[in-house]
């Protein structure tokens, strides 16, 4: 059955509405006003929205177009006791579903408004089910993210997938470039071919010479019989090579050969073998600057990405972290079979503030370790670890320590800059944690007008 939200600021129409829904199997809340509803969105999916239009600190149309920017496939039914013409309009245009006035018939009128939505998410999600076959089978599944940063990595996924060009995936750790090296192959016409990975920094420079090239029979001690290298069993398909710039100059110029002449000799072979082998690359270092350093072959280099393709870091595309959030709870939440059915406010404003050195992969992995601690019903910033709740707690004892009205300053020295921005930071957390996350409060308790508080909020993307 839908997830319903309820927003009015009458406590009569909000409890009759609830009693309703809740009687006909549906999951309803509550809430009495415009902040309660947008602390309610930013940590849980709701199928419909019944929203009053007039209410003291919002109107229900600045309201729908708020929860349409964070979920758009909601549906929107706007009420009103005072129907005019205008509101009709502005609710129409905004993109409300329905618009249903408040008399002796609203109840009936609600229900059968959200009875023939309940149908349109059975068809829906029919469709979604298909559509999420569809993109399990092209290797876009997984790779989750609605930034203007990760359009474009899925852009490029699609334009180049069906060609045989080769691709250099940079970014930094935990990103994801595996998953993007996976939706290249998925989405090509050597999908029915192997897809083979290898991690260059994992092996030592003669075992990943014959791992790559295979080797023959007696070719060195314990080679009791010939093996195929990961070229020869990926021919035909793809190839990924992660963490390519941890390569030996050695093997850079072996790798080099047999991207040129598109042929491998196996380690103690005097054969060589055609191959048909799209090959991917990945790093996370700077191969640009190991060029400059002696350590990258520039040749190699160029052979590698005739295509690059660079995934933001997480704290670069911050308005994906609540959908990345809510998707590893998803899953967690039905693999551990417990009732956490979403993320609480103020633990989503910490989820967004906190840099996240290691990316997604952190992200998941704090998730995973969240639903496991949790014993209610969200997550809470309580479940949350340390570094996540206090991120200015480390940066301060170990940047500057305050003494009777003067700074200690370290011997290493102190980036000045960037510690006043940490203090900045968790004052500004810290105030919201204390206030329930309501800004004006928040900015009341730090001594500074609203507007300059939206402004530091904006600066350090808290919300």
């Amino acid at each position: 059955m839908a997830h319903i939200l309820i927003v009015d600021d009458e406590r009569s129409i909000c409890e009759l509405l609830e009693i309703t829904f809740r009687k006909e199997g549906h999951r309803v809340e509550i809430a009495m006003n415009g902040e309660q509803a947008r602390r309610k969105f930013e940590s849980s999916i709701f199928d419909i929205v019944i929203s009053d239009i007039r209410m003291p600190d919002t109107t229900g149309v600045e309201l729908l177009q708020f929860c349409k920017e964070i979920s758009p496939n909601s549906y929107f039914l706007l009420i009103t006791g005072l129907p005019t013409l205008e509101t009709a309009i502005a609710a129409i245009n905004s993109g409300a579903d329905r618009y249903v006035i408040k008399d002796h018939e609203l109840v009936d009128q609600l229900r059968r408004a959200v009875r023939q939505v309940d149908e349109t998410l059975k068809l829906k999600d029919e469709a979604g089910y298909l559509r999420r076959e569809l993109r399990r089978l092209t290797g876009l599944d997984n790779i989750i993210g609605h930034s203007a940063g990760m359009r474009a990595v899925f852009d490029m996924i699609m334009t180049i997938a069906p060609q045989s060009s080769r691709v250099l995936i940079t970014g930094e750790t935990g990103t994801g470039k595996e998953l993007v090296a996976r939706a290249i192959h998925e989405n090509s016409s050597r999908s029915l071919k192997p897809f083979i990975t290898i991690n260059c920094g994992a092996f030592p420079e003669t075992l990943l010479e014959s791992e790559l090239f295979g080797y023959v029979k007696g070719a060195f001690t314990g080679a009791n019989e010939n093996r195929e290298g990961l070229f020869k069993a990926a021919n035909g398909g793809t190839l990924f090579l992660d963490e390519i710039g941890n390569m030996s100059q050695t093997m850079q110029v072996k790798l080099f050969r047999v991207l040129q002449e598109g042929k491998v000799r196996p380690v103690g072979s005097n054969e060589e073998t055609d191959i048909d082998v799209r090959v991917i690359t990945a790093t996370n270092k700077d191969l640009e600057k190991a060029i400059a350093a002696g350590e990258f072959r520039e040749d190699l280099f160029y052979r590698l990405s005739v295509i690059p393709i660079h995934l933001p870091a997480l704290r670069e595309r911050r308005e994906d972290i609540p959908l990345l959030a809510r998707s590893f709870l998803e899953r967690f939440r039905k693999t551990m079979e417990k009732p956490v059915e979403g993320i609480s406010p103020e633990a989503m404003t910490l989820l967004e503030a906190y840099e996240w050195p290691g990316n997604v992969r952190e992200l998941e992995n704090t998730m995973e370790r969240s639903v496991a601690l949790e014993t209610g019903p969200m997550i809470s910033a309580a479940v949350l670890p340390e570094k996540i709740r206090n991120p200015g707690r480390r940066e301060a004892s170990e940047d500057a320590v305050f003494e009777n009205g003067s700074a200690h300053i370290p011997e290493a020295g102190i980036d000045l800059e960037k510690h006043i921005q940490d203090l900045e930071k968790a004052y500004i957390l810290s105030a919201l944690k204390t206030c329930d996350g309501v800004g004006t409060r928040a900015a009341e308790l730090l001594k500074m007008s609203y507007r300059s508080f939206r402004h530091y909020s904006k600066k350090y993307s808290i919300r």
